[in-house]
């Protein structure tokens, strides 16, 4: 699963937004099934306004059918019914590092 960093250089939202679009359409190019996105939490007291930015866009983007679906990192868990049947399907997701750990900062994106 590839991983994208749309926060690493601490962007304005709009930017994010946009870091989004071109990195959907290159997994798409390049066939990929999965993405994870790292958005961040807003570990700085800020707020996470990337983070809610992003989901909403991913959820607004799940409805219009532009994505198969997302889990957010606080649901990445085998005990979360989605992850579990997106593992089932995927294997090597078992040893993703932020599986289980419920980490606020990421999102896990099915093509």
């Amino acid at each position: 699963m590839k991983t994208v960093n749309l926060k690493s250089d601490m962007p304005q939202i709009h930017e994010a937004l946009q870091r989004l679009e071109r990195e959907l359409a290159i997994a798409r190019q390049e066939k990929a099934k999965l993405l994870k996105l790292v958005h961040g939490y807003g570990s700085t007291g800020a707020g996470g306004d990337i983070r809610i930015a992003v989901q909403k866009r991913l959820v607004e983007m799940a409805q219009d059918g532009q994505i198969r679906g997302c889990i957010f990192g606080e649901n990445w868990a085998k005990s979360d019914e989605a992850t579990w049947k997106l593992m089932q399907s995927h294997a090597e997701l078992k040893g993703d590092s932020d599986l289980g750990r419920r980490n606020q900062g990421i999102t896990i994106v099915v093509l």
